[in-house]
């Protein structure tokens, strides 16, 4: 018996990186996927495909989670195409970095809206069907950064660490209706965007962490199946940090 067998999952944000890895995992642990892209067509209907291959059901959708009418839309879309929604995974996100002198408005801005805004919106969305199934698991992706900091990057900090406070606010008030909330902290973790750091930088990163690696996707996507599955049934608004002991 796999896992997720049956259950539906939104995974935004899943064109590439982590949240490919995400979509990817949950599919062979036995779920659905309805998923979210942003840029790329060709991408989405890739993954479409590859999942679909694991015989389940997938389909990727054309949506911005930072607007609170397609994402309203979109659950209205995966209810109508799947029938059911058991766990939101909200992964989309992106970068502005720069220090602080140098950083726009527009900047902060389209970080705080991309990233933090996002969540707000797909969970609001999500919270009426799940309160009607009187069951879900809400996991939302956030960052170690988003717990310690990091010079040149308070923009993003700032959206993760108000993950981290909408994560366990969320968890407070659906708890009663057995709707669990939990964060998934990756740190560094090695997908095409890394690729295209210098390799000494690299290195220096995985010489720091305690494993002496960067993490996976697939390691951030196990914790995502573990939290959307029955074996976390007794935990909510935590945060599970994927990070190779980095953060200790």
């Amino acid at each position: 018996m796999k896992l997720l067998e049956n259950q539906t999952i939104i995974v935004t944000g899943a064109s590439r990186g982590i949240g490919r890895g995400i979509a990817l995992r949950v599919a062979e642990q036995g779920a659905n996927v309805a998923f979210t892209y942003l840029s790329s067509e060709a991408k989405a209907k890739e993954l479409e495909a590859e999942i679909q291959a694991k015989g389940v059901k997938a389909k990727a959708y054309h949506s911005d989670a930072a607007d609170y009418k397609a994402a309203e839309q979109l659950v209205t879309d995966v209810l109508a195409d799947f029938g059911r929604v058991d766990t939101l995974v909200n992964n989309a996100g992106i970068t502005k970095d720069g220090l602080l002198m140098r950083m726009s408005e527009e900047q902060f801005d389209a970080v705080i809206k991309a990233n933090l805004k996002s969540v707000f919106n797909l969970t609001k969305a999500i919270q009426r069907p799940m309160l009607k199934e009187r069951k879900g698991s809400i996991i939302n992706i956030t960052s170690v950064v988003g717990i310690r900091g990091n010079a040149g990057q308070s923009n993003y900090a700032a959206s993760k660490a108000g993950i981290i406070g909408f994560t366990k606010s969320i968890a407070l008030e659906l708890g009663s209706r057995n709707i669990r909330c939990n964060a998934v902290a990756p740190g560094f973790i090695e997908t095409e965007m890394t690729a295209a750091l210098d390799e000494k930088v690299v290195a220096q990163w995985r010489e720091s962490i305690p494993l002496k690696r960067g993490g996976t996707a697939d390691d951030v996507a196990n914790a995502v199946v573990f939290l959307a599955s029955d074996w976390s049934a007794y935990i909510t608004g935590q945060v599970i940090q994927v990070c190779g002991g980095m953060l200790t």
